[in-house]
């Protein structure tokens, strides 16, 4: 039985997860960490002293992430990370402490895997395509853009070429910000915020004559829990550092 600790457990994604994770006959909740509760640990340093945890999953803010994940690489405890958010100058590092601890760390921009699907559909689509742009669209209350997904696609996307903006005039924006922000091999990304979305993302290749786009739509966060309980088992059983669920699939 793998003893999980679940961080953010009061957030909608941390409920959720929770009660994958009790659900799960290989998996045991044995401490939910968020600071908004009184009912709850407060941080993963209290919960650590009293339970014996064998993977925390994070699921709370950009801003507490790394110093949470820090905190587990170097106390022995194995971490699945769904937070969005960290640079990659902190991924590094991340990656350094796992091995260097021999701790397993697993981070995943996004553990639904139609959209690891979508993502590894992406990378194949770009040796192919000269200019392609992505759009992702959350809902309103996500903090980070772009978002860590859409930063992952372009990331494996810029593997096939240095540039996805090829025969691009020289561009003026008379209002900063209209052609988004440029990601990895000159690959724009437009970050959409509205209620009703829980998280889509489009990639969108062109060429002469053709458009070709790669869409993905989440619509209920119970989508994302058997990429995280998969995620978790691999931890549990491996002490590596893998960035991205596609690694595992």
């Amino acid at each position: 039985m793998i003893k999980i600790a679940v961080c953010g457990a009061l957030g909608k994604m941390g409920q959720e997860v929770c009660q994958a994770v009790t659900d799960c006959p290989e998996t045991e909740l044995i401490a939910k960490i968020d600071i908004a509760s009184d009912h709850m640990y407060h941080t993963i340093e209290e919960a650590h002293r009293v339970e014996d945890i064998d993977v925390l999953i994070d699921f709370t803010q950009p801003k507490s992430i790394y110093e949470n994940a820090l905190y587990c690489l170097n106390n022995g405890i194995k971490i699945v990370i769904g937070t969005t958010g960290l640079t990659d100058e902190q991924i590094a590092e991340l990656k350094r402490l796992s091995e260097e601890n021999n701790t397993g760390c697993l981070i995943a921009p996004n553990f639904s895997t139609g959209a690891v699907l979508m993502m590894m559909f992406a990378q194949q689509a770009a040796k192919y395509f000269d200019n392609a742009e992505i759009i992702e669209l959350h809902h309103n209350q996500k903090k980070d853009a772009p978002s860590g997904t859409a930063i992952k696609t372009a990331l494996m996307m810029s593997e096939a070429k240095e540039t996805f903006k090829k025969g691009n005039c020289a561009e003026t924006e008379t209002i900063k910000g209209s052609r988004g922000g440029t990601s990895y091999s000159d690959i724009q990304i437009h970050s959409v915020r509205m209620p009703g979305y829980i998280a889509s993302q489009e990639v969108i290749f062109g060429s002469s004559g053709q458009i070709f786009k790669i869409r993905h739509d989440s619509m209920d966060r119970k989508c994302y829990m058997d990429g995280i309980l998969l995620a978790v088992k691999h931890v549990a059983e491996k002490n590596d550092f893998t960035y991205g669920l596609e690694n595992i699939l």
